[in-house]
């Protein structure tokens, strides 16, 4: 059976399973919809990859340039030819296989592109470099054009939970603890920390942006012996500082950090990188869990915003599920396992690992478009929030003032003694969810309690509004910064 055979989706005669067109091997997807046509997987696709990889080749020849030993007439070759769509990305990714990377396929097939144009020139592509060289910082670029979309939208996010933190500030709820019924609350202070959740995120990953994210300049064990060597052969003479120098211009070139030392086997920064995107997506991915804990049928406290088609059943008309975020939840969970990996990874022997190295690339990739996909969806769920207001202070009324039980413990303590005072609430709050009387009228009934307070003070001490503690502060406080 040829390739040909199966170009169009014809039946593989070994398995009888049906081998798909070859545009189908490619991921568009499918699996994954919480990152499925939003801006993060494009800056994270096989093809902005490919891009970030003659990005880094071009502006290493032109920071070679600068520094005197690439003609600038053939840097300026190099640079006009570095774009992916010149190139056959299915075919690189197949010739990879003879590797172990990519970096050898695509160097060969882009010298020849050169050649074609200007065969002087060619002889500057990939000049001294290694494959971890040009491979690590498109690595690295790709991180942080993911890194720039993936703030923003979480600061479109923590403006919108600003609004929702502002405008409810005083829209009372039931505090749960294990699942029940704690002590009032309100919206606002739920909103307000998942608002400073995701600030201290964006700030963190503000900080990796502007100071994590280093070139790679190595060479082919660490040295930069290849690089130090063509700019002895051109000056005739040794050049002191010379790598100094050429890190610094190829990390200016590209808009990276410039690290003290090269990094081959030194992963600390993919680690880090892998662990700020484990932390931002566990951040939304609490907003999410919360979003639909608080929307089921019996709660029905808030409301994922509606748009058609979203959160239907295959087989139950009436369903709106909490799609937007079920889909964050889903990267959430898988993040932190991805980033377990590159946690791993640090374990790299020698001057270039075989193997370990190569782990990296996918979850690094996955870590990356399922947290961009989960913050721009999560820029879509609570910008479009529904808060019902309405239902919450029912639901706060369920339970007949036993949701402020731990109010009347306090106000009895120094009538009664703090014990007694304890074992009253107890009893009252017992007799009152046994018999489904308010807590109220049980009070009203005990020898303990009768005659100390008149029904208007049982009335304002029940009174969930009267105890929220600093619920009020806590928000302004969060909203000032």
């Amino acid at each position: 059976m040829t390739a040909e055979d199966t170009a169009d989706g014809t039946t593989d005669g070994t398995t009888g399973g049906i081998v798909p067109p070859v545009d189908h091997v490619l991921d568009a997807g499918l699996l994954s919809p919480v990152r499925a046509g939003t801006p993060a997987e494009a800056a994270t696709s096989d093809g902005a990859w490919l891009q970030a990889m003659l990005d880094a080749e071009a502006a290493l020849v032109r920071a070679q340039a600068r520094l005197g030993n690439v003609p600038e007439a053939a840097a300026r070759t190099i640079g006009e030819l570095a774009r992916a769509d010149r190139l056959d990305l299915r075919a690189l990714a197949v010739r990879s296989r003879g590797a172990a990377n990519p970096v050898v396929a695509l160097v060969q097939a882009f010298t020849e592109l050169v050649a074609e144009k200007d065969p002087a020139a060619a002889d500057y592509v990939h000049r001294g470099s290694t494959s971890q060289d040009i491979f690590d910082t498109a690595l690295m670029l790709v991180a942080g054009r993911t890194l720039d979309l993936l703030v923003a939208d979480l600061d479109h996010i923590a403006g919108s939970l600003g609004r929702l933190a502002g405008e409810h500030a005083h829209t009372l709820m039931a505090g749960r603890t294990l699942a029940l019924h704690a002590v009032p609350t309100t919206f606002g202070l739920k909103a307000a920390g998942w608002l400073s959740a995701v600030r201290a995120a964006a700030d963190r990953l503000r900080e990796l942006r502007a100071h994590g994210l280093p070139v790679q300049l190595g060479g082919a064990a660490g040295t930069l012996a290849g690089y130090v060597e063509y700019e002895r052969l051109h000056r005739g003479a040794d050049s002191p500082g010379y790598a100094k120098r050429l890190t610094e211009l190829f990390a200016a070139e590209t808009g990276l950090v410039a690290p003290a030392l090269p990094w081959h086997s030194h992963r600390l920064p993919i680690a880090a990188l892998a662990g700020e995107l484990a932390l931002a997506t566990g951040v939304l991915g609490k907003v999410a869990v919360d979003v639909q804990s608080l929307a089921r049928t019996e709660t029905a406290e808030v409301s994922e915003p509606a748009a058609a088609g979203r959160g239907v059943s295959s087989a139950m008309p009436q369903k709106r599920n909490p799609a937007l975020a079920t889909l964050i939840r889903s990267a959430a969970l898988q993040v932190p396992a991805y980033a377990s990996v590159l946690t791993h990874t640090m374990l790299s022997e020698d001057e270039r690992s075989a193997g370990a190295w190569h782990a990296e690339w996918q979850p690094l990739r996955e870590c990356l478009r399922l947290a961009g996909g989960a913050a721009h969806t999560a820029r879509e769920l609570v910008a479009g929030l529904e808060v019902h207001p309405e239902r919450m202070r029912a639901n706060l009324n369920l339970t007949g003032g036993l949701i402020v039980s731990e109010r009347l413990a306090a106000v009895l303590a120094p009538v009664l003694g703090k014990t007694a005072a304890k074992d009253v609430m107890s009893r009252a709050s017992a007799q009152a969810a046994a018999s489904g009387r308010p807590l109220g009228d049980v009070l009203a009934g005990m020898a303990e309690i009768g005659g100390r307070f008149s029904d208007e003070d049982l009335a304002r001490l029940l009174d969930p509004a009267g105890y929220t503690g600093a619920a009020g502060e806590l928000v302004e406080r969060t909203l000032e910064r």
